[in-house]
């Protein structure tokens, strides 16, 4: 599970097997978790976080796109 980003409370990752997927990226804070999908930026999963704090969460998201997006690309190529 490659980490890309901790900040505050925050890991933003994504599984070794997310392959296969198109590019997006899991966050996770204790037991609570999202994914969000990358292009365009939109949620589409989450458990045990508030819509306030999904909102907090997509903008940082949208702000580290290019960053989650080099990840995503450097980690899968062939």
């Amino acid at each position: 599970m490659p980490t890309v980003l901790r900040s505050g409370p925050y890991r933003f990752f994504f599984y070794s097997s997310d392959r296969e997927e198109p590019p997006h990226i899991h966050v996770e804070r204790e037991r609570a978790q999202a994914k969000f999908w990358l292009d365009p930026v939109r949620l589409h999963a989450s458990v045990g976080l508030s819509r306030v704090e999904l909102g907090r969460i997509e903008a940082m998201v949208v702000e580290q796109h290019d960053r989650f997006m080099g990840a995503w690309r450097d980690y899968f190529s062939d």
